[in-house]
């Protein structure tokens, strides 16, 4: 019996265009009736997109002849959108728990690094060279010029001193050393108004070494010119690179810390948009294709309504006459409940949208601020009393 004495797995189907497509599956726990799977799912996060996934769960059986020999012990479908708001969170099918899941956040390179240049230049003269007052410029980055590399800042001349201290400067670890902690390189130049600059020398250093100056070790970095013989001019010194990194909270971190977003909708009744008895309209009711009106109130609502704990929308209209006193309005609800303009889900929002147009008069003109002025009152609400 295969219930009795299970070997369970999870396969992860994703959406994709109208059809399932798998995007992995989990290792098979055998004789296992509570099973705790350790592979990890690498899935990439779009707020803007409708991202559902399948969880499906079998029994393996004994040969490896794929799910289609398997037995099928059920499934659930989520959006990731959903996920990331309620774990840990247990899937089920039928009422039956299913499946608990973690989503942990894996750490990227969403820091900027602010970093501070001190670099103190000891020219040593040849015989016959005699150095101009140097403006250095240093430009970190993977190379330097001329070379097709990367360059990931030009940092701001210090005219006439050999012992430049530059201003601080952010710059994403992106730019920086391609988000490579252990790659980057710092080329510095005498700088000309001509634009030919001339090369003073390079230090080699890490994103993971400046940190670690950061941190309170000493560090330092001779820069040397590793391009000109020593017959040439040599310049060397020792170059200072504190360096901290400020966290940079993606979108993704404040919705995974409990951020809720508070989706309203205004809808342009004006006539400029056309009658909606014509095809031409913008408000046309077409049977066999969604207008551009509902199209764009299926794709946010379906999005938005993952991120709302109770799943209703506010949903007004402007520009238009309305009953019972065929009055122009620019803030009125289009449930016509002015004490409840709620609609449930994105589902809620098209059947309001779609009772309210036949009772309505496209007229004008545009005016924004009333519904501006009703959306942002619970925003004000909430931010005097603190709740």
């Amino acid at each position: 019996d295969p219930l009795a004495a299970p070997n369970p797995c999870v396969v992860l189907k994703q959406l994709v265009e109208g059809q399932w497509s798998e995007v992995g599956r989990t290792e098979t726990m055998h004789g296992s009736l509570n099973p705790v799977f350790s592979h990890v799912f690498l899935l990439d996060y779009f707020f803007e997109e409708m991202q559902a996934f399948c969880f499906e769960a079998y029994s393996a059986s004994a040969e490896d002849g794929g799910v289609e020999e398997d037995t099928f012990l059920g499934a659930a479908e989520w959006s990731l959108g959903q996920i990331t708001i309620t774990l840990p969170l247990t899937l089920g099918t039928w009422g039956i728990p299913l499946i608990t899941m973690t989503l942990p956040l894996i750490p990227g390179t969403w820091g900027i690094p602010l970093i501070t240049m001190t670099l103190p230049l000891t020219p040593e003269m040849d015989v016959g060279y005699t150095p101009d007052n140097h403006d250095p410029t240093p430009n970190p980055g993977d190379g330097d010029e001329g070379s097709g590399a990367q360059w990931g800042r030009r940092q701001q001349v210090v005219n006439n001193n050999l012992s430049p201290t530059w201003e601080p400067f952010r710059v994403s670890l992106h730019s920086l050393c391609s988000c490579d902690p252990d790659k980057t390189i710092c080329v510095v130049y005498d700088y000309n108004t001509s634009g030919k600059h001339d090369y003073i020398g390079e230090f080699t250093t890490t994103f993971r070494e400046m940190q670690e100056v950061s941190s309170g070790k000493e560090s330092s970095w001779d820069v040397v010119s590793v391009r000109y013989p020593p017959t040439s001019l040599h310049l060397s010194g020792n170059g200072v690179v504190p360096c901290s990194v400020e966290k940079v909270h993606t979108f993704l971190d404040y919705i995974m810390g409990g951020l809720q977003i508070y989706f309203s909708v205004a809808i342009d009744f004006t006539a400029s948009n056309g009658d909606p008895r014509s095809e031409h309209s913008l408000h046309f009711i077409n049977p066999k294709e969604p207008n551009e009106y509902l199209k764009a109130l299926s794709a946010v609502g379906e999005i938005c309504q993952d991120y709302d704990s109770d799943k209703k929308f506010p949903a007004f209209g402007f520009g238009a006459r309305i009953p019972p006193n065929n009055e122009v309005s620019h803030d009125f609800a289009i449930n016509f409940d002015p004490d409840n303009p709620e609609c449930e889900l994105s589902e809620g929002l098209i059947e309001a949208y779609k009772r309210c147009l036949p009772q309505i008069q496209l007229y004008g003109p545009t005016n924004l601020a009333p519904i501006i002025k009703r959306v942002l009152a619970p925003v004000s609400e909430e931010e005097d009393t603190g709740q």
